[in-house]
């Protein structure tokens, strides 16, 4: 299936260079280009992508505010949402991962890592790994104050989906938490499965957010 792409970035010659490169490839489509956050919401709406390609500083609305109204709501998770930002420590960032965006990459990624990253997001992963993630992630989680009583969410989890709980929260891949845990792939994914049903995460990002919020891991 074509993964459908939405590019959102007040830059006429960005949103045209993210267009050829996406349409470079043959499981990939670019459905439309917003200038700001309120075209981006009404193009979304629209026209139903799988994925966002999303600024974060534009006029108008931002990418924060037009992740948020994108996803409100959305009973079926809605498209994922990929940030694209200039600066790695971006402070807006922070908010956009907490307004249900699946990850963020740099504007200076090379291509074939965001065509990665598209699929990535479109198959339902989050993308935490790439060089700074973790530490924005941290740094992200240090700043915030964590919500008395959250941790209550977390009853619903068995010890072993604790378990893979703080170790998705740490950044880790499925194959990671199985080597780590002496588990088959398999196994892991079906228990970050049933971690995210559990706590009504849309996806490893949101388990990210969720951990730190609750005081469940620690930066480190």
């Amino acid at each position: 299936m074509t993964i459908g792409v939405v590019v959102v970035d007040d830059q006429a010659l960005v949103r045209g260079g993210f267009r050829v490169l996406v349409d470079s490839a043959a499981d990939l489509e670019v459905l439309g280009e917003a200038s700001n956050g309120a075209e981006a919401v009404e193009l979304v709406r629209a026209s139903r992508p799988d994925v966002v390609l999303m600024d974060v500083r534009m006029p108008v609305m931002d990418g924060i505010e037009a992740t948020r109204q994108i996803l409100d709501g959305r009973h079926d998770g809605g498209p994922r949402i990929l940030i694209l930002t200039t600066f790695d420590l971006d402070e807006y960032v922070y908010a956009a991962l907490r307004a249900g965006a699946s990850g963020f990459m740099l504007k200076d990624t090379p291509p074939d890592e965001l065509l990665a990253a598209i699929r990535v997001i479109a198959g339902g992963d989050a993308l935490l790994a790439p060089s700074v993630t973790r530490r924005l992630i941290a740094d992200f989680a240090s700043r915030e104050i964590k919500p008395a009583g959250s941790a209550d969410i977390l009853n619903s989890l068995t010890d072993r989906e604790r378990e893979v709980f703080g170790l998705v929260a740490k950044g880790m891949s499925n194959q990671e938490v199985a080597d780590e845990l002496h588990m088959s792939a398999a196994t892991a994914k079906t228990h970050v499965s049933r971690v995210l049903m559990k706590l009504d995460a849309r996806d490893r990002a949101q388990l990210v957010v969720i951990a730190y919020e609750t005081g469940f891991i620690s930066p480190s």
